[in-house]
């Protein structure tokens, strides 16, 4: 199994940063192989993706998740087969460090390939970097869910 971790301090107090990372149904605004996520109930989101030109489907449950803290999740059905948690750290009233860390099965060649090069590992950098513009571009998220998810 890969692991990729990588962080951003962003410019935006945690709470603001946290709730945007809560409206998953964002997330093709700033994270580039997402094509969409639908949210089924409070703990279960459906994905499209589309990863070096293939296309993949996955549901992923939320498995923990604590205000301006957490969200951790895990996929379930589909083939991409992957879990991880964004944490988010106060650094001062007016800026928050996230970081990412996700462990995946690269499938295929072309993803063990990727996986092998650190591929995975910069596209979520690059991802958090197009997270640090939207929200700082913002300043201010575009909804929220305070729900609490025990693990």
């Amino acid at each position: 199994m890969a692991q990729i971790i990588e962080t951003i301090d962003v410019e935006v107090p945690v709470r603001v940063a946290y709730n945007q990372w809560t409206q998953f149904e964002s997330f093709p605004e700033f994270l580039d192989e997402v094509v969409s996520v639908t949210q089924i109930d409070d703990t279960t989101t459906r994905w499209k993706v589309n990863v070096a030109g293939a296309d993949r489907e996955f549901d992923a449950v939320i498995a923990e998740q604590h205000p301006d803290e957490r969200v951790a999740w895990t996929s379930t059905g589909g083939e991409t087969k992957h879990a991880g948690a964004v944490t988010f750290h106060k650094l001062t009233d007016a800026s928050t460090r996230v970081t990412a860390q996700i462990d995946w099965e690269p499938e295929g060649f072309v993803e063990k390939a990727g996986a092998v090069v650190g591929a995975g590992s910069h596209a979520v950098k690059k991802d958090l970097q197009n997270f640090k513009e939207f929200i700082e571009s913002r300043g201010a998220e575009t909804g929220a869910w305070r729900g609490d998810v025990e693990a």
